[in-house]
Order: structure tokens, then sequence, then C-alpha cells
């Protein structure tokens, strides 16, 4: 009796670039023991489920928003292959690492490549790297990238961070891009350190704002206050807050772009600041607010009462009445400090929120998502502690 011959039984290369952003919550196989594994959150990493030294183990490669497809199977290649000699993948990687970039290194490279073609001002070229090599340098100039964690970071900025503020600040965003290039580029994985780091540090009272804000720790205190105006201006003002929006997106909300069963507003690329499409995920506030004005007018979210779009100043009109010291941009920054202040979730995720373009060239090649289901849920926590007061 002829046997029956077996073509492939363990296919590879079983998922493709488009379709692991749609997957759901799950470890999904690509073959060769590499998985896609998803969290209900929507968090994504790259699992290789391999044997060493004759135990099975389970390694990360890093998540999906910065290593790619092709580079997750490269990395499970070469690490089966050491696993297949005998040796041990996750310690000839860690050799590699104490032995990778020193920051200084990664530092030079960043303000060569990314710092001096993207700026005309001379004098902030040269102030980028000069506040580096005095702050920093001295403390983790010499050192691996990889080895750097969040006690460093804290203390380098615990010196300055009451003294100098605002240089504390500015050095506090050079450490996050320099290691934000570092973890794209693949010298080291996970978080970047620099995140959270300001939950161990002393709050700073001097801080200055280009757009007058309300604290974030005020803001449910204001929000019965805002519930009590009139108005579409009112109306349009707490939308904004609740969807940490641009004046001009909400006012210019069309009923088109608004799908209130997905609870999702989608705003088009010539409508966006950065030119690209933005969904806001809206929280069931937000709904709610959306329902009081469903059906109103045919077309805009927030007409004003002729019919068109609310004027620039309305809004601002709004709070001037209540007499809050502060501008509509203002509550993009009260959300901010609120997600950075107050919450785990991650910087990209803070940062696409607010529809902020990616400027690092490298991570913005590799962020393919736009982390809306985490978005979901950071905006909803962010409508519950604004309406906290009133619920």
């Amino acid at each position: 009796m002829s046997r029956v011959k077996v073509v492939n039984p363990h296919p590879r290369n079983r998922l493709t670039a488009v379709a692991i952003r749609r997957l759901g919550a799950g470890r999904h196989a690509d073959g060769g023991g590499l998985y896609l594994e998803v969290d209900p959150s929507g968090a994504r990493r790259w699992i290789l489920r391999t044997v060493v030294q004759g135990k099975r183990r389970d390694i990360g490669l890093g998540g999906a928003s910065y290593v790619s497809l092709a580079d997750a199977r490269e990395a499970a290649q070469k690490m089966r292959g050491i696993a297949r000699q005998g040796g041990d993948p996750l310690t000839e990687r860690n050799r590699q690492r104490r032995q990778g970039v020193t920051f200084e290194a990664a530092a030079r490279r960043v303000h060569k490549e990314q710092v001096v073609p993207n700026n005309r001002n001379a004098k902030h070229i040269a102030q980028w790297l000069s506040s580096i090599e005095t702050y920093v340098f001295p403390h983790i100039g010499a050192r691996p990238v990889a080895g750097i964690d969040q006690a460093d970071v804290l203390r380098i900025l615990e010196p300055i961070w009451i003294a100098k503020p605002e240089t504390a600040r500015r050095v506090r965003q050079r450490l996050r891009a320099i290691l934000d290039w570092a973890r794209t580029s693949g010298h080291f994985e996970g978080v970047n350190p620099v995140e959270g780091v300001e939950r161990g540090l002393p709050r700073q009272r001097d801080r200055a704002r280009h757009f007058a804000a309300v604290p974030w720790q005020e803001l449910p205190e204001l929000w019965p206050r805002l519930t009590e105006a009139k108005g579409f201006g009112a109306m349009a003002l707490r939308f904004a807050i609740l969807t940490a929006a641009r004046s001009g997106e909400v006012r210019g909300a069309l009923w088109e772009e608004i799908d209130l069963t997905a609870a999702t507003w989608t705003i088009s690329a010539d409508r966006m600041k950065a030119g690209l499409p933005h969904r806001v995920p809206l929280s069931p506030p937000a709904l709610a607010l959306l329902s009081e004005v469903h059906g109103v007018h045919d077309r805009l979210a927030f007409p004003s009462t002729k019919g068109g779009l609310l004027s620039d100043m309305t809004l601002s009109a709004v709070l001037k009445r209540m007499k809050v010291p502060a501008t509509v941009h203002g509550f993009r920054s009260s959300f901010r400090d609120w997600a950075e202040e107050a919450t785990p979730y991650p910087y990209a995720a803070k940062e696409a929120a607010l529809a902020h373009t990616v400027k690092n060239k490298v991570e913005a090649a590799y962020r393919r998502s736009d982390l809306f289901e985490i978005r979901r849920q950071m905006m909803d926590d962010w409508a519950k502690h604004v309406v906290s007061d009133v619920q």
C-alpha cells in the first residue's frame, strides 16, 4: 500500500501586511512558530514559539506597530537558526544589545538626520544638541540604548525638573525622540522609558502654554456650567472637549461623516490640518450630545442660527460669557495633560487622538495603525473624567 505524500505540512507566510490590521483578539499563526498576538485592547505583538535547548519557549519579537511583518519573519528565522544549533536566542540577543549602539551615537544620528534637515533655525539646531550634551551625555552617553531604563531618565530629569522646568521639558522631549528612533530601529523593544516618567517627578507650576487651558483636574467642576449654556455654540464646544478635536473640525462636522451605530466620526483629509483622514471614536456622552441635535440640519451637526457654519468666534464667545480664562484649543492641552499625567496609554495613542503628524520618519514608516480601539477606551475614560460630577 503506497503512502500519500504530505505536501508542505507546516505552511509559512500565512499572514499578509493587509490582513494583520483586521485580525481580532487572539494568537494568529504565520507559520514556522511565528505568531501575531492581539490583545482585546488592540495591542499587537510578535511571538516566536520554538524549542530552545530541549524546552519550548515563547520569545517576544516586539510590537507590530514598529516591527513589520517582514522584519518579524527575518528575526524569527535568525532565532530559529540559533536554536537549531543548540544556542539560546535570547542570550545572543541580549549580548548583541549590550554591545549595541550607544546613546550618544543615537543622539548624534537623530540630530544629523532629523533635526538638522527639518529646521531652519540655526540657534534651535545648536541648542537641541547642546542640551543633550550638557544634561544627558554625562549620565548615559556611553551606555548602550538597550540598557537604558526609566530610572536613568528619572535621574537625568530630577536635578533640573523644578530648577529649570522649561529646559527639563525640552530635554525630556529630545530624550523621547532619540529613544523612539532607537526603538523603531530595532535597538531595543518595549515601551520608551521616557513614557510616564512624570509620575516620579514633582509637579511643575510654571508651565507656559501657547493656548490658555483649564487644568484637567478642574474640568469636572466646570462641566455642569457648560451643560447649562444654551445654543449650538455651547453644544459644539462640549463636543470639541469630549473629542479633543479642533474648533474648525467640529464646526464643520457633517452628518455624512458620523456613524452613530459604529460610534465613529470620520473626518475627511481635506478638513484636517495634516491633510490626512482622521477617525474619532465617540464616547457615550458624545453620542448623547449628537442625539440632541440629530435631525435639526440636513448636513451640519452644529449649524448656526442661520443654517450655515458657526463662526470661528462662536465657541470662544461661550467661554467669554462664562468668564472662563481659556481658549477652545486649550482644551486639547487639557486632554493631553490628563492623558500624560493620569493614564497609562501609549504615547502614540495620545498623539493619534490629537491627529498630530508623526515627525519621526522612521516611526511614521512603522506606525501603520491609528490605534483606534486603544483610543476608543482612552476617549471613554476621558469622557468619564470630564462628566464625572454630573453622572
